[in-house]
C-alpha cells in the first residue's frame, strides 16, 4: 500500500469535477485526502477500509479460492458495462468457476495523467453497484499516477478470495465420458459490443455487453446438489477456446451441436460483416458446465431461473477419444473440427 494507507492515492484532486487527474509526485496531505473523501469513500464504504491500515484481515473458515486479473479494455466506457464492472464481475466469475462462493475483493487502480475526474467517480460507482449485485465487499486497494501518455487512460488490477462450497472438486480432470456440456446463454455480445464501439461502426441494433456476475447461477447448481465435474467461463477466445482447453486437460472428446448452441441474430450478422467467428468471440456473462448426464435436464432447469443463464442450454457431450479435439456438428450433419485462435482474434476486450 501507498503511504501506510489501506486505500492510498498518489494524485491531487483537480478544484472541479470537471477537471483531470494530475500527476503528484508521493501525493499525500488535503490532496489525498480529498480524493479518498470524494471519490473512493462514499463507493467503497467498508469497515476493513475504515481502518486505514496496510491491508485487510479477514476470518474465513475451510479451504478457499484465491484469483486475480488485470483489465485493460478499450474503450473504458462501452455498451452495457465498463471497466469498472468488467473488473468486478470477472474476478466474481473465476471464483464462482473454482465452486467457491465470492466474499472479497482487492482493487487496484493505475490512473494515467490527464484521466477525467468525471470518468473515475463513473468507475467506481460501477464497481460498488456491480459488488452489491453480487453480496461481495471490497477491503482492500492502492492507486498509483503514471505520466501522461504511459497509461491508455486507467488500468485495473482485482483480485478475489472465496470460499468453495462445493462438496467436491471441480476441474477438467473430473471429466466423465458422457458428460453432458450445456451452456449458460447466447455468445459474442461482450467482444462485439467493444468492438463496436472501438471502431464505432453503426450497426442499426445496439449490441450491449454481457457482463455480469455468474456466481448465483453456479452456486444454485452445488446447492441443488447436481454433480458438476467442471465449469468454465468463455471470455478471451470463447467458446472455443475453453472447449479445446478443457478437453486437452481432461485428456478427452468434446462433440458439439450447432443447432443447440444460443446464438444473438444481431451477433451472428456483426461476425459474419466482420469476418469473425462467434465460437471465437469473448464473453463476460457465459460460462459452461460439464455435468453428469443424467443431471442434465435438471441443471438446465436450475439455471434457467436466473436471468444471466435464461437461455441455458445441453450442447454436446463428452467422450473417449483423442486428447484435446474439439468438434461442432452443423445443420446439414457435417462435422467441423474447433481449433483455439494462435492470437487474438479481438484485443484489449478485457
Amino acid at each position: 500500500m501507498t503511504g501506510g494507507d489501506q486505500f492510498a492515492f498518489t494524485c491531487p484532486v483537480p478544484a472541479s469535477d470537471a477537471d483531470v487527474v494530475q500527476l503528484a509526485h508521493g501525493g499525500g496531505g488535503r490532496a489525498m485526502a480529498r480524493l479518498i473523501d470524494t471519490i473512493i469513500r462514499p463507493a467503497f464504504s467498508d469497515a476493513e477500509l475504515e481502518r486505514r491500515h496496510d491491508g485487510a484481515v479477514l476470518g474465513i473458515d475451510g479451504a478457499i479460492a484465491f484469483t486475480t486479473d488485470s483489465y485493460v479494455v478499450r474503450p473504458l466506457v462501452f455498451p452495457g458495462g465498463d471497466i469498472g464492472t468488467l473488473a468486478v464481475n470477472g474476478t466474481i466469475n473465476d471464483l464462482a468457476m473454482c465452486g467457491a462462493q465470492p466474499l472479497y475483493l482487492s482493487v487496484g487502480f493505475i490512473l494515467e495523467e490527464g484521466l477525467a475526474i468525471d470518468l473515475l467517480r463513473r468507475v467506481v460507482i460501477s464497481m460498488r453497484t456491480a459488488a452489491a449485485v453480487a453480496g461481495v465487499r471490497l477491503v482492500t486497494g492502492d492507486t498509483k499516477v503514471v505520466d501522461r501518455g504511459k497509461g491508455d487512460g486507467l488500468f485495473v488490477n482485482t483480485a478475489g478470495i472465496g470460499r468453495i462450497v462445493a462438496p467436491s472438486p471441480i476441474g477438467p480432470a473430473n471429466l466423465r465420458p458422457g458428460d453432458a456440456v450445456i451452456l449458460s446463454g447466447d455468445l459474442g455480445r461482450h467482444g462485439i459490443a467493444v468492438m463496436v464501439a472501438r471502431e464505432g461502426l453503426g450497426f442499426e441494433t445496439a449490441i450491449e455487453s454481457d457482463c455480469a456476475p455468474l456466481a448465483a447461477p453456479v452456486l444454485a447448481l452445488i446447492e441443488a446438489g447436481i454433480p458438476v465435474h467442471c465449469l468454465r467461463d468463455l471470455t478471451r477466445g470463447g467458446l472455443a477456446s475453453a472447449a479445446v482447453e478443457i478437453a486437452e486437460a481432461a485428456g478427452c472428446t468434446i462433440a458439439l451441436e450447432e443447432s443447440a448452441i444460443p446464438m444473438c441474430e444481431e451477433v451472428t450478422a456483426a461476425c459474419e460483416l466482420l469476418g469473425l467467428d462467434p465460437f471465437h468471440v469473448a464473453n463476460e456473462g457465459r460460462f459452461i458446465a460439464f455435468v453428469a448426464a443424467e443431471s442434465a435436464g435438471r441443471a438446465v432447469e436450475i439455471l434457467r431461473r436466473h436471468p444471466v443463464a435464461a437461455a441455458a442450454a445441453v450442447i454436446g457431450e463428452v467422450s473417449d477419444g483423442p486428447a484435446g479435439q474439439v468438434s461442432c456438428r452443423g445443420p446439414f450433419g457435417v462435422a467441423r473440427a474447433i481449433d483455439m485462435l494462435s492470437g487474438e482474434q479481438l484485443p484489449r476486450i478485457c
